[in-house]
């Protein structure tokens, strides 16, 4: 007899989706950060080798982490569906379904940093949620399959109860959003944040080179590139917040959000970018940096001479090993509370992060940053060093070529090119540009008040009719010419002269 596998699938399907949300509710009720699902989709990140989150990296970009969780809720559905399919002939192996997935998202609760058991919560409601669901829409399919006499009515009754349990998940996902307003609360806790001291200054003028096109010199706050590691930022309210400094340290010390923002405040514009950025890319940006330095707060501790790193950690447990000398020299590494004038955002590490110029972020730039531990590198490990990485991370010098772009028609004649060149800590001392692996020229470059920042570039060449190559090179203040050897971002950074191909009609 056809008991009509395709309703056992959709019971499995509608019991997923109601667990789930009422699993969501739980964990927003109760301001958990993360949701089991974001908890599981952050334990494969932090297990995915580096090698393999580049590539995929690569692949979709930015995309990265909303495809991950789609993956992890289409996986979901389908052990739905077979959870319900398993139900036409047995109580206990959906049971087992059940059981097998709280696990998975019970672990992958409790390996979060500062995991306790009230975290598993939201895991066990929507076990438990699971098993009442499909014991509820099972009960018309076996009353159907059991009295064929009955099929019409209890059909009807099948559909009216599916569709009461999935309304009731939007329902109570919606609920659960509301009454999770960790988020939406802090947003106005840094909106009506005012940090004495914080200045909004703007671009000097003599920064921009005047060719149309280039990316602005500042980078807007909500232009700036973004890349971490967490699915579900963490949202820390200013007055919760503490960073903790201890180890190698002669002695321990622990600040409040207002015991920083009290200290002197050092103020600078400084060029971030990120490992991950190819030859030519856009994961690279500038802005006004507000801070406290952090050389004069270990001066405060003071340090073991043995030491020769600091273990950063993130509130989300996300860590960094950081060079002990590039905290403690003339540089303007700072704990970072505001980003062009304003508090930091939360996507940047409101309401603390790390900055540290001339060290790509992977092993620097900590947002959400709780945690010091001043120690030996032979003594700890790293998230991305873990992965593959190299261990110190000291910025490549680099150019790229943002006008024209690579396959653009240009008029034939004098074609305006221009473009950023950067190498943070050292700073940039001219640019030059070969048109068909012909002779270099020097390009004109705009004024930079830090060596810490990227330079804005530009110069006139003549073009014939048909195809050319551009290609640009740079040479910083010590000298060294940037290396055309085209290697690939991991381990420490891509190497190679941004090339771009136009056609001159």
């Amino acid at each position: 007899m056809d008991d009509n596998r395709g309703r056992w699938a959709a019971a499995g399907v509608v019991t997923m989706f109601v667990g789930l949300a009422t699993s969501y509710a739980t964990a927003m009720a109760l301001t958990i950060r993360e949701s089991p699902v974001v908890a599981v989709a952050e334990l494969i990140i932090r297990l995915t080798p580096g090698a393999i989150a580049e590539w995929l990296i690569s692949i979709v970009g930015q995309l990265d982490k909303p495809l991950l969780i789609i993956g992890i809720v289409a996986f979901l559905v389908a052990m739905g569906a077979l959870a319900g399919s398993l139900a036409r002939h047995s109580v206990l192996k959906p049971v087992l379904v059940w059981v097998v997935l709280a696990l998975i998202g019970g672990a992958a609760v409790m390996v979060q940093p500062g995991a306790s058991v009230v975290d598993v919560l939201p895991v066990l409601v929507g076990f438990v949620t699971w098993l009442v669901v499909l014991s509820a829409l099972s009960k018309p399919l076996v009353t159907e399959r059991d009295h064929p006499e009955l099929e019409s009515r209890e059909r009807r009754v099948f559909l009216m109860v599916a569709g009461v349990f999935g309304l009731a998940a939007v329902g109570i996902a919606g609920a659960g959003r509301v009454v999770g307003r960790g988020r939406r609360h802090v947003a106005e806790s840094r909106r009506l944040l005012r940090l004495e001291g914080v200045t909004r200054p703007l671009a000097p003028t003599d920064t921009t080179i005047g060719l149309p096109g280039i990316a602005p010199w500042q980078t807007p706050n909500d232009d700036f590139y973004l890349i971490h590691t967490a699915i579900s930022v963490p949202t820390i309210e200013p007055k919760d917040w503490t960073l903790r400094i201890h180890g190698l340290v002669d002695r321990e010390l622990v600040l409040t959000y207002n015991d920083l923002v009290a200290r002197q405040l050092t103020e600078s514009w400084m060029t971030l970018n990120c490992v991950s950025n190819e030859v030519g890319g856009d994961l690279v940006g500038n802005a006004w940096w507000s801070g406290i330095r952090i050389a004069d707060l270990l001066e405060e501790v003071g340090l073991d001479p043995s030491a020769d790193c600091i273990l950063q950690t993130s509130e989300d447990g996300w860590n960094c090993a950081t060079p002990l000398s590039a905290l403690i020299d003339d540089r303007d590494a700072m704990l970072a509370v505001a980003m062009n004038g304003k508090p930091l955002p939360i996507e940047h590490g409101f309401p603390v992060r790390t900055i540290v110029p001339g060290l790509y972020g992977y092993v620097s730039a900590t947002k959400w940053v709780v945690d010091y531990e001043v120690t030996r590198f032979a003594d700890v490990s790293a998230f991305w060093t873990d992965r593959g990485w190299s261990e110190e991370g000291p910025v490549k010098m680099a150019s790229r070529i943002d006008v024209p772009r690579s396959g653009d028609d240009v008029a034939v004649g004098d074609v305006n090119v221009g473009g950023l060149a950067w190498a943070q800590h050292t700073g940039i001392d001219t640019v030059e540009l070969s048109v068909d692996g012909g002779e270099w020229q020097p390009a004109q470059l705009a004024q930079t008040p830090s060596e810490d920042t990227w330079v804005q570039w530009a110069l006139t060449v003549s073009l014939d009719e048909g195809e050319h190559e551009l290609r640009v090179r740079a040479t910083d203040n010590d000298g060294l010419e940037q290396t055309g050897v085209r290697r690939d971002v991991l381990p420490d950074g891509a190497t190679g002269w941004h090339t771009i191909q136009v056609r001159a009609t």
